[in-house]
C-alpha cells in the first residue's frame, strides 16, 4: 500500500474509533447527549473533537505543562474535558455537555474506550520486555568492599 493510502486509512480508523468512543460516553454519562437521533451528529462530533485535539490541545498542553508535571499527567483529563466542553459549545444544537463534571467523566470514558480499541485494532502496541541482568563484576576489577580511613 502507498503511504498516502495508509494515512487515509489510519485517519478513517481513528475517526471511527473516536466516534464509537463518543457514542459510548453518551450512553454511559448522563450529562452528555445528542439532540439528533441519527448518526450524523456523532460522526461530526468526533470529527470536530479530532480536529481540536490535533490543533488546540497541544497549545493547552504547553501552557499547562507545570500542572501536568505536578499532577503526574492527571491534568490531561481536565484538558480533555475542556476540549469536550469546547466541542459542545461549537456543536451546540446537536451535541450537549451539561456540566464540567459530565465532561470530565466523558473524557475519561472516551480515553479508556479509545485506548482499548486502539490496542485491539493494532493502532497502539503494548510491549513488555525483561531486561538482562547487569554483568557481574569480577574480583580483579576492584569491586570489593571499600574501607575509608
Amino acid at each position: 500500500m502507498q503511504s498516502e493510502t495508509k494515512k487515509v486509512l489510519q485517519f478513517i480508523k481513528s475517526w471511527l474509533i473516536n466516534t464509537f468512543a463518543v457514542l459510548v460516553a453518551v450512553q454511559v454519562v448522563h450529562g452528555i447527549h445528542f439532540r439528533d437521533p441519527g448518526l450524523l451528529a456523532p460522526v461530526l462530533t468526533a470529527l470536530v473533537l479530532g480536529i481540536l485535539n490535533a490543533f488546540i490541545r497541544p497549545i493547552l498542553v504547553i501552557f499547562a505543562l507545570p500542572l501536568l508535571v505536578f499532577t503526574l499527567g492527571l491534568f490531561m483529563l481536565v484538558i480533555n474535558a475542556l476540549m469536550l466542553c469546547f466541542v459542545s459549545w461549537l456543536m451546540q444544537p446537536y451535541f450537549q455537555v451539561n456540566t464540567f463534571g459530565s465532561a470530565l467523566l466523558g473524557a475519561l470514558v472516551i480515553s479508556i474506550v479509545s485506548v482499548a480499541l486502539n490496542i485491539l485494532t493494532g493502532g497502539a502496541r503494548v510491549q513488555i520486555q525483561r531486561r538482562p541482568p547487569p554483568p557481574k563484576k569480577s574480583d580483579h576489577d576492584g569491586g570489593g568492599p571499600v574501607i575509608d580511613v
